[in-house]
């Protein structure tokens, strides 16, 4: 589970007026990943666009997970 500070992507509010960098409906949010292979990428998104920039930057991060030394 993750805490407040392991969260894989940073939300901030997005500048009034800013349109999705994906899709270019109203942007809701700014995203920045937090480590990993995305690590300082983001940028204003939807809803919609925004969760799949999200689950995106969490599916590399438990890519990158090495296995339990037993």
């Amino acid at each position: 589970m993750l805490n407040e500070f392991q969260r894989p992507v940073s939300v901030d509010s997005a500048p009034n007026d800013s349109h999705c960098e994906w899709c270019g409906k109203p942007a809701e949010r700014r995203l920045t990943a937090v480590g990993g292979t995305y690590h300082n990428e983001g940028g204003v998104f939807c809803q919609s666009c925004g969760e799949q920039f999200t689950q995106t930057v969490a599916n590399s991060l438990l890519a990158g997970e090495s296995m339990p030394v037993c």
